[in-house]
C-alpha cells in the first residue's frame, strides 16, 4: 500500500497558531546547503527567493527538499506574479507564495484566482503528476488544495500603500508583506528605508492588515527597524539573508586579520631602536604584525 501523506501547515496557519511574531530569513544563494543551514537555525521560516536570486524550478525544488526535514515554513518568491509560473510553483509543492510588486486590489484578485482550481480560479489541474499532491498520496488534494496554500502579496510601492486597504480586503489574500527598500525607491528615497515617510507607509500597511484580520510581515534587516515594526503589530519579520550574512562575516575576517595598509618604513634612528629579542613585547613598534 502507498504511504498516505499529510502536508505541513501553511505559514499563515502557523502565524495564527503562534503566541508571538514569527522570525525568518532569506535564502538568496540558490544553494540547498545554505537553505538547510537556515532551516536548522531555529528560525520560524525561510524565504527562498527567485526575484533577485539565481533560482529556477530545479533549484527551488532542491531547496524545498533540503528544508523539508526541519520544522520551518518555506516561503517562496517568484520573480513575477504570472499565472503560469505560479501553477508551476504550486505543482512543485510550494505551499507559501510571496508575490512581489502587487500594486492594486485587481492585481491581488487575479493572484488569488491563480492559486485556486476552477470554478473559483484558473489553476491548471495536474496534481496527479506533481509533488504538490505527493503524486496523489495526499487524500482529496484537489478538493482541499486551497487549505494547503498561503498567498502573501508584497506591498512595496507608493501606489500599493495608497491601495493597501483595498488589497488587504481581497478574498484569497492571506497576508501582506512590506518591502521598505522598493517602497523607499518608489517614493524618491532610494536607500532610505528608515525615512519617516517610508516608516509611515509600513505602519499604514500594518494597520490595514489588522483592520482586515490578516497578518502583515516586514523585511527589516536593521534590528531597530525589526523592533519598531514588531512593536507596531507585525506578525512576521525577516531579519537577514544568507548572502548578506556570509558577506559581512567574511569582511569581518579580512578586517581582523589583514593589515589595512603597507607597514611603515623602519626607522634608522638608533634612539628609536627596540629590544630585538621581544618584537611583540611592550616596546615593540606599533607597526608590528600581531601573533596569530
Amino acid at each position: 500500500m502507498p504511504i498516505r501523506m499529510n502536508l505541513p501547515e501553511t505559514l499563515t496557519a502557523r502565524i495564527a497558531a503562534s503566541d508571538r511574531p514569527l522570525v525568518g530569513m532569506w535564502v538568496c544563494s540558490g544553494s540547498p546547503i545554505m537553505a538547510e543551514l537556515a532551516a536548522g537555525s531555529g528560525l520560524d521560516w525561510v524565504l527562498i527567493d527567485a526575484e533577485h536570486s539565481p533560482n529556477g524550478l530545479e533549484s527551488i525544488l532542491a531547496q524545498l527538499y533540503a528544508v523539508s526535514a526541519y520544522p520551518v515554513a518555506p516561503l517562496v518568491r517568484p520573480p513575477i506574479g504570472d499565472t503560469v509560473l505560479i501553477k508551476q510553483y504550486l505543482d512543485l509543492g510550494v505551499q507559501n507564495l510571496l508575490v512581489p510588486m502587487v500594486d492594486s486590489a485587481a492585481q491581488a484578485a487575479e493572484l488569488a484566482r491563480a492559486v485556486r482550481y476552477p470554478s473559483d480560479g484558473v489553476r491548471g489541474v495536474g496534481a496527479a503528476l506533481a509533488r504538490s499532491s505527493r503524486w496523489n498520496r495526499v487524500d482529496r488534494y484537489l478538493h482541499d488544495a486551497l487549505s494547503t496554500i498561503s498567498l502573501t502579496v508584497q506591498i512595496e510601492s507608493a501606489a500599493a500603500v495608497e491601495a493597501v486597504e483595498e488589497i488587504a480586503a481581497v478574498d484569497g489574500v492571506d497576508a501582506l508583506f512590506v518591502g521598505p527598500a522598493d517602497l523607499a525607491a518608489s517614493m524618491g528615497l532610494i536607500g532610505q528605508q528608515s525615512h519617516p515617510d517610508v516608516v509611515e507607509g509600513v505602519m499604514r500597511s500594518i494597520r490595514a492588515g489588522a483592520e482586515a484580520g490578516k497578518p502583515v510581515g516586514v523585511n527589516a534587516f536593521a534590528p531597530a527597524d525589526a523592533d519598531r515594526y514588531l512593536a507596531a503589530g507585525a506578525a512576521f519579520v525577516s531579519v537577514g539573508a544568507d548572502v548578506a550574512i556570509v558577506a559581512r562575516a567574511s569582511e569581518a575576517f579580512a578586517e581582523r586579520f589583514i593589515p589595512a595598509g603597507p607597514p611603515a618604513a623602519e626607522s634608522t634612528d638608533p634612539s628609536e631602536s627596540t629590544d630585538a629579542s621581544t618584537p611583540d613585547g611592550p616596546g615593540a613598534p606599533a607597526t608590528s604584525r600581531p601573533s596569530y
